[in-house]
């Protein structure tokens, strides 16, 4: 039996294996300086990039969470593959024949590996059944569409035959058990026994980021199924719909070198687009758009500035509406800039494009307009704007929206924006806006004028950087925080415990300062996220924010000197506080009592340890 594999291939896979090139795959990396690059980790979800990658080293590192390793180690932990499955799959990408030594204990597999396999299998079954007689309903529910033979190859689009077990059979035959095909999501248990879940419908395999097939959706062609119109693998151990995105193997390039990602509602609008020439084309698979398709979305596009674009397609109906809606409460996790479109007519990409042309789809995307301002125009929509009372209650409706912006340029725009849609004087809409911003809209909305928005409310209770009080007090406090937590493992444990040790001016920040102090193990990896998640509610995500954050510093070793000097200055504002109190209280006991004595002795105890404090090397 064949044992471990020969560690002399071990060590040439590796060497022969650019770990940017596997990394690039599931994160947008970026120059970061000499032989560095970076991007947005995909261990834990952070808004500015702190995962570092060193091709020459073969070493990847997060400044945020702790992670590192080598090329196997990343695979090991994203795809959840034994070491030695990790070596076999990138030794089959540059093409190496791998050697095992005899006597040693049998390779080790995962059952995924297996899943992954038969879904590779399914799907091939599936593009060749498309060309039997059988699937010309198939072919024709294609064309009908616009979709050639070309098209259908490109995406993969294949046929499940009507019969009871056509790919159970077919599988069953290249040595694939009823388990693992009833744990892929291929076949279902009925009373006859083991089925085929996918009977009669043309099918799309869905693929992860790196292109193996995970799932399938499937649509309805004939009169008499039953069934629903779309139905989708089940959960499965690889398939998880709220982080998948169909498309996104084939857009991920287009998506991070263009910054741009074009959200539409089927596969069918995936397909139109892209033959279009609108290649970041990407779509949900049976559900919502979520956080989960944020966080895989962000690590794609490289989302770390507000110079990208999410531009989201929805159907002017109810349904679309409503979809616009729970797709702008996440919205805000994104760094770029979101924007709607919505086609003439209300024709979806796939219809646009067969009505009139390629032209039509990419013209779609000069349609946009700015999320925020489809989502005021929905929010006032109901309401009757010639009357006082109609003008008042969409007012009051909308104004949680603006509140709820963070960008503190972008407010006061959106308030005059506001402002000329309702015909209503400036100040007027600034005063319900901070008052909205406070929690106080839903108190103070008149009876039978519509409340707001669940996530609006929410929002405006949540503490975050941006609702911080501007002044120097708490801007050092913050920044102090923020190099603590980003840069604790490096900075000298005596001066952060000193820093933290007396209560923060502000209460939020105070809350994570006790969160951060009461931490164990600051060298530990991943102290710091383990730190922001004892942090108490609602101050959680002010925490995240301070450890995702964007510390300016040129490089590492700056960063790290940087945060020890706001450190020093927090222990030196002790200080200077501790004086303070003292010479007032020196003023008020005789010269030559014993409390005045102690009292000067202090102070100049209080002295000298400011000069040490000040003397020491950064």
């Amino acid at each position: 039996m064949a044992g471990r594999i020969r560690q002399a291939d071990v060590d040439e896979v590796k060497a022969r294996t650019n770990i940017a090139d596997i990394i690039g795959e599931r994160v947008a990396l970026k120059s970061a300086g000499v032989g560095s690059l970076k991007g947005l980790c995909p261990f834990h979800d952070e808004r500015s990039p702190s995962f570092n990658v060193r091709p020459q080293a073969g070493f990847y590192h997060c400044f945020g969470c702790g992670e590192s390793g080598d090329v196997y180690s990343f695979l090991r932990a994203m795809d959840h593959v034994t070491f030695t499955e990790a070596v076999e799959r990138l030794a089959g990408r540059i093409g190496l024949t791998l050697h095992y030594e005899d006597g040693g204990a049998a390779p080790e597999h995962t059952g995924r590996a297996r899943l992954y396999a038969a879904n590779a299998a399914a799907a091939e079954f599936f593009r060749a059944q498309l060309m039997t007689p059988e699937a010309d309903i198939a072919r024709r529910f294609l064309g009908q569409r616009g979709f050639d033979a070309g098209a259908a190859g490109h995406f993969g689009v294949g046929y499940a035959p009507k019969g009871w077990s056509g790919m159970h059979s077919a599988l069953r035959a290249q040595g694939y058990t009823d388990e693992e095909l009833s744990s892929a999501g291929l076949v279902s248990q009925g009373q006859r026994g083991v089925y085929d879940r996918f009977r009669g419908r043309v099918v799309w395999p869905i693929r992860d980021v790196t292109g193996q097939v995970i799932g399938f959706g499937a649509r309805r062609l004939y009169d008499d199924d039953n069934g629903p119109k779309y139905l989708n693998t089940p959960e499965t151990t690889i398939y998880k719909k709220a982080q998948v995105l169909y498309g996104l193997d084939l857009a991920k390039r287009d998506v991070s070198r263009e910054h741009r990602v074009v959200v539409v509602e089927g596969y069918t609008d995936v397909m139109a687009c892209h033959l279009a020439g609108i290649t970041t084309a990407i779509a949900t698979c049976g559900t919502a758009f979520g956080s989960d398709h944020i966080t895989v979305l962000r690590r794609v596009m490289g989302d770390d500035s507000t110079a990208g674009e999410v531009v989201f397609t929805f159907d002017p109906d109810a349904a679309g509406q409503k979809a616009a809606l729970r797709a702008f409460a996440d919205a805000k996790r994104f760094n770029a800039q979101t924007y709607v479109a919505t086609g003439p007519e209300g024709l979806d990409p796939c219809d646009l494009r067969l009505a009139r042309g390629d032209g039509a789809v990419r013209a779609l995307l000069e349609t946009k307009v700015p999320m925020v301002e489809f989502v005021l125009d929905q929010r006032i929509s109901g309401y009757d704007l010639a009357s006082v009372e109609g003008r008042v209650g969409a007012l009051r409706t909308a104004a949680p929206v603006v509140a709820e912006l963070r960008d503190p340029l972008l407010q006061p725009e959106y308030v005059r924006v506001l402002a000329r849609r309702l015909g209503m004087d400036t100040e007027d809409v600034r005063r319900e806006v901070e008052r909205a911003g406070r929690g106080g809209s839903r108190r103070d909305a008149a009876p039978g004028t519509p409340a707001a928005e669940p996530a609006a409310d929410d929002g405006a209770l949540r503490v975050t950087l941006a609702t911080l009080p501007r002044t120097p007090e708490v801007g050092l406090e913050r920044d102090a925080l923020m190099g603590v937590l980003q840069f604790g493992h490096r900075m000298d444990a005596t001066l952060v415990e000193r820093a933290l040790e007396l209560p923060f001016r502000n209460a939020a920040l105070d809350a994570v300062r006790v969160a951060v102090r009461e931490a164990p193990g600051m060298q530990r990896p991943g102290w710091s996220a383990d730190a922001v998640a004892t942090v108490r509610e609602p101050f959680r995500s002010l925490a995240a924010e301070l450890l995702a954050g964007d510390f300016p510093a040129l490089n590492d070793d700056a960063a790290v000197t940087s945060a020890g000097d706001l450190a020093r200055r927090l222990v030196l504002r002790r200080f200077d506080r501790e004086k303070a109190e003292l010479l007032g209280a020196i003023q008020r006991v005789p010269a030559a009592s014993e409390e005045g004595r102690t009292i000067r002795l202090r102070l100049r105890e209080l002295d000298a340890q400011r000069q040490a404090l000040v003397d020491e090397p950064s």
